[in-house]
């Protein structure tokens, strides 16, 4: 590189996202849900914690009295999902939407998004929103269908499939992790 020395952007030593987490309400039923329904692989348990002082607030920004217990689940081939369960005083029961600051939703790939919409409307709780949907021809992700879920706890979660294996082809986002060809 003509002697010029490259200045990594970022956090140093960074290499990979390690895993996401969600709070749920029912630690053994989220971790069936995703075990039963969506081919996950239970890692470990942990827990029950709780800190003394503000070891729970300064650690993890929770009411210092916060007990939780966790469970990490293995979702595919590149997905580590950790899963907490709290008690703790003045909690909020409601997940936030959309919409809300710190809104979110899980979104798995599918390549036939009809036969996972009918098996996802069967899952005892689960609450589908409007869809498949489809998206306008002139979008970065023309072909790309997909529908919104609720879980039986509330957590928003998405399916999206693009038939014909050119999600993000040919666009700035072909850079884009692509669908594994298998799920493990």
């Amino acid at each position: 590189m003509n002697g010029e020395q490259v200045v990594p952007r970022g956090v140093p030593t960074i290499r990979s996202v390690d895993h996401v987490a969600y709070t749920v309400p029912d630690l053994d039923a989220a971790v069936s849900f995703f075990v039963d329904h969506f081919g996950g692989e239970l890692i470990f348990h942990d827990g029950p914690f709780s800190g003394q002082a503000d070891e729970m607030t300064r650690r993890l920004n929770v009411d210092p009295r916060a007990v939780c217990r966790l469970a990490m689940v293995r979702l595919g081939l590149h997905t580590n999902l950790e899963l907490f369960e709290y008690d703790a005083p003045e909690q909020r029961p409601s997940p936030p939407r959309n919409s809300d600051i710190g809104g979110h939703h899980l979104a798995f790939y599918v390549d036939d998004i009809d036969v996972a919409h009918a098996y996802v409307s069967a899952i005892p709780g689960v609450t589908l929103m409007d869809g498949p949907n489809g998206v306008a021809p002139d979008s970065p992700v023309a072909g790309q269908r997909w529908f919104y879920f609720l879980t039986p706890w509330g957590m928003q979660m998405e399916l999206t499939s693009c038939p014909g294996g050119r999600f993000y082809a040919d666009l700035p986002g072909a850079r884009m992790a692509p669908p594994s060809e298998h799920w493990r």
